[in-house]
């Protein structure tokens, strides 16, 4: 019997942005083009025959959108993407099927559980932050093992403001108490972004430079930071979710 791919989810409009997005996934999580279906969620809709059961596992990467940008106001293609995705996670935790949701990820996910996403409290600023296990992720297989703390790299303006009623709480750090969380066994969501390394991140902030993160002139300040910053660990997580549920 075939395999089944992992699905990738992406909501980067620029295509740079996008496409390095994807390369760090495949790299870092020990994927290939030929074990992974890719859709950009911005470009076109889920085709009428989308099936989840099609898939092994959901990876949902960032984007520069937030679920707590105002409907009103937010971009119609962005807005359309996210309330496709929206829809497919009560099928997704109904199910406990196996999904990692990246930075805009741990929004879908505490918003579909409940839980106040917004801008009010535990945005964090562009850069590496030292993130800490909790009693709970020291058990959880995707972190066993791993230091108890190590840096990871951030950049959000929106936050999981308290933990769903039904998460387990798996990761923090002091500026953002909700860095990783997981429902049932296999749906997981982080804060951060596990796929990237100094190199990723220094090429988001070149193209992310105009979209409110961080002010201009600080760009390349920044990408000297995360190029020197020493993260490692976060990758393991990436590994490990693909090693876990990769089909025999």
């Amino acid at each position: 019997m075939t395999a089944k791919p992992f699905l990738i989810l992406q909501l980067r409009p620029e295509d740079e942005a996008s496409d390095g997005e994807y390369q760090a996934f495949l790299e870092k999580g020990g994927l290939s083009t030929k074990n992974t279906v890719r859709f950009r969620m911005e470009q076109d809709a889920l085709p009428e025959n989308f099936a989840l059961e099609d898939y092994t596992a959901v990876i949902v990467g960032g984007g520069p959108g937030c679920v707590s940008d105002d409907p009103e106001t937010r971009d119609a293609v962005e807005a359309r993407a996210e309330a496709e995705l929206l829809a497919l996670m009560p099928e997704i935790v109904a199910r406990d099927m196996p999904f990692l949701g990246c930075c805009y990820g741990i929004g879908l996910l505490a918003h579909h559980l409940g839980a106040p996403v917004t801008k009010e409290c535990y945005g964090e600023p562009v850069g590496p932050v030292t993130c800490t296990v909790t009693d709970a992720g020291r058990d959880d297989p995707l972190l066993s093992g791993l230091p108890n703390t190590f840096d990871a790299f951030v950049g959000h303006k929106e936050a999981v403001q308290s933990l769903p009623s039904v998460a387990a709480h798996l990761m923090g750090s002091d500026t953002c108490p909700f860095q990783m969380i997981r429902a049932g066994q296999n749906v997981y969501a982080t804060q951060f972004h596990p796929e990237a390394d100094g190199q990723v991140f220094a090429e988001r902030i070149r193209i992310y430079s105009d979209r409110g993160y961080f002010a201009p002139q600080e760009a390349q300040a920044l990408s000297e930071a995360c190029l020197a910053a020493n993260v490692t660990q976060p990758e393991q997580i990436l590994r490990r979710f693909v090693d876990r549920y990769s089909s025999d």
